[in-house]
């Protein structure tokens, strides 16, 4: 199974989002995703976010918070991803080579492309919920099925 990680950082009311544009093959394409990647070998969960906020923003995490594990089942592979949230960093954000990085309102994050799923989390993390375990089940773009902490949720398709 592939292991990601995946930030949000925020600042104030605002999210750092990564709307993905840039890279051709990519299942992400025109979405907008929070700052993450793979893991590289023998790379823990709290080393990659680090690593990997660097590589795509310049900004190194100074206050950051485990707060999840998502894991994604889909016709185009399974994924582990290890869910952060972050308050505070260093650096001057830089120009992302796998799309747009822009600071966006939770209040209009929603409406923007992002995966179902993503709805899901992102508001757990929002309402503070505790460290938690979702399960996304996909077909193409489409949920499928979701379960979180081992009771399944009522999605709607």
């Amino acid at each position: 199974m592939l292991k990601t990680s995946l930030c949000y950082i925020t600042q104030g009311d605002q999210v750092l989002m990564l709307h993905r544009v840039k890279k051709e093959k990519d299942i992400n394409k025109d979405k907008w995703i929070g700052i993450g990647g793979k893991f590289l070998p023998d790379e823990t969960p709290q080393a990659c976010v680090l690593r990997e906020a660097f590589e795509e923003t310049g900004l190194t995490l100074t206050e950051y918070a485990f707060r999840g594990i998502v894991d994604f089942y889909s016709d185009a592979g399974d994924e582990q991803m290890y869910l952060f949230t972050a308050t505070d960093f260093e650096g001057d954000l830089k120009e992302c080579d796998e799309g747009d990085l822009q600071w966006v309102s939770r209040e209009f994050l929603y409406s923007l492309p992002m995966w179902e799923g993503d709805r899901i989390f992102l508001d757990l993390l929002w309402q503070n919920a505790p460290f938690f375990r979702l399960e996304l089940h996909y077909e193409k773009d489409r949920l499928l099925k979701a379960v979180l902490d081992g009771k399944e949720l009522t999605i709607g398709n």
